[in-house]
């Protein structure tokens, strides 16, 4: 395929940047206990120092989502943290409370049955608004993890109404406090509850933001569904209906997530691209999205695979932009199943490696990061230097929850 138009490409990438998360650089795990990496960091500011590392390697991560009971610890107020990040070269992104961890969660936070729970919910979403409008952030990221293991467990009318009159009352704070910002309702059909989830799938998030009101969007997380889900249908209903508010990246072979990006489906990866630029294509507007990262990973070094994430994506974003939607509304009009399919083959199938290498060159970045990242041999310096001060703290033992 010739490139007939690299500078409408190149000004595509300029626009797609893309939030990684500060806990993608610390030592997490599974339900069953944590690997502990000796390059992992530590500290909100070896966070903030990777994130910067990644955004110069890339170009294209400029903000860092944050999770408030993680990174704003020890008395340490917005504006340090903001000025913190801005000294790596970074800015505080989407806002993350932490509704899951407390043991007062343990029968959910805006679901919970008992009032006083909710207020105490309530009570930190509304501390992390208040993070939010001074640091800058543009979003409020809300993942519940408020669910049930056995039926009869719960009543799940009085659930349903609990959640609804929370939203309400977070959006309705937002617009007083928060304005311009944006209410993310990220979606899972299982885990850590089994039976049901309060917010199961994009239908109940797509409910839920609508009664909140229009500062509130749907999260797509693409690790988030049952085999089989079509999400780039997903994404275009809610594009159609302005209700998309953004995604976290990753990738899942069974369910869950924390896959690096296109690791087991590419092809799905690009196909959801390709609906958000047939749909800027057909409405001429740029589709306004927050695109995010979300992996924590407990074998792959933390560095490499934030970077192999942000390269996979930039890959597949300038794949989707080289579809033809002028041949491919042809063949569809002539109901030509397999030209259409062609069209989209065509795209997927095109080496873009010199064309990112002609924007980074542009921008004065490596033309291959994840290589540069290893050539410099980044990660086993900071193994050496964190593994030291690491040797002095006590580690986790094995089947620790993490």
């Amino acid at each position: 395929m010739k490139f007939t138009d690299s500078d409408h490409i190149f000004a595509a990438l300029d626009n797609f940047k893309i939030e990684v998360p500060s806990w993608g650089f610390a030592d997490t795990g599974t339900r069953f206990g944590k690997y502990v990496q000796a390059a992992a960091a530590r500290t909100l500011e070896e966070k903030l120092h990777d994130a910067g590392l990644v955004n110069r390697l890339t170009g294209a991560c400029p903000t860092v989502a944050v999770h408030v009971q993680w990174d704003f610890q020890d008395g340490e107020s917005p504006e340090s943290v903001a000025k913190l990040a801005n000294s790596f070269g970074v800015r505080i992104g989407s806002i993350n409370p932490n509704l899951f961890q407390d043991q007062c969660y343990k029968f959910g936070s805006l679901c919970n049955a008992d009032s006083a729970v909710r207020e105490t919910a309530l009570k930190h979403v509304a501390e992390s608004i208040e993070i939010g409008s001074t640091v800058g952030s543009r979003h409020l990221t809300l993942w519940l993890a408020d669910g049930s293991n056995y039926p009869g467990q719960e009543d799940l009318f009085a659930r349903k109404h609990y959640l609804k009159e929370s939203l309400q009352q977070i959006s309705q704070l937002m617009r007083q406090q928060w304005k311009d910002a944006t209410l993310l309702l990220e979606y899972k059909p299982f885990e850590p509850s089994f039976y049901h989830t309060d917010v199961a799938d994009w239908g109940m998030a797509y409910v839920f933001c609508r009664q909140a009101g229009p500062a509130a969007k749907v999260l797509v997380d693409t690790g988030h569904h049952l085999p089989g889900a079509n999400i780039a249908h997903i994404v275009s209903f809610l594009l159609d209906e302005d209700m998309l508010g953004g995604f976290h990246f990753n990738d899942r072979k069974y369910a869950d997530d924390d896959l690096t990006l296109g690791s087991i489906d590419p092809h799905g990866a690009f196909l959801i691209f390709d609906q958000i630029a047939q749909y800027e294509f057909a409405t001429g507007k740029r589709a306004q999205l927050a695109y995010m990262i979300d992996q924590s990973h407990n074998l792959k070094p933390k560095l490499e695979a934030m970077v192999q994430t942000v390269c996979e994506a930039q890959k597949l974003f300038v794949k989707a932009q080289l579809v033809d939607r002028k041949r491919l509304a042809m063949a569809q009009q002539q109901q030509d199943i397999v030209g259409s399919e062609m069209v989209l083959r065509d795209a997927y199938d095109t080496d873009v490696s010199e064309l990112l290498s002609e924007w980074r060159r542009r921008h004065k970045l490596p033309e291959n990061p994840l290589e540069q990242l290893r050539r410099d041999r980044v990660v086993e310096q900071l193994a050496v230097d964190r593994g030291a001060k690491r040797a002095h703290v006590p580690q986790p033992t094995a089947g620790s929850y993490a």
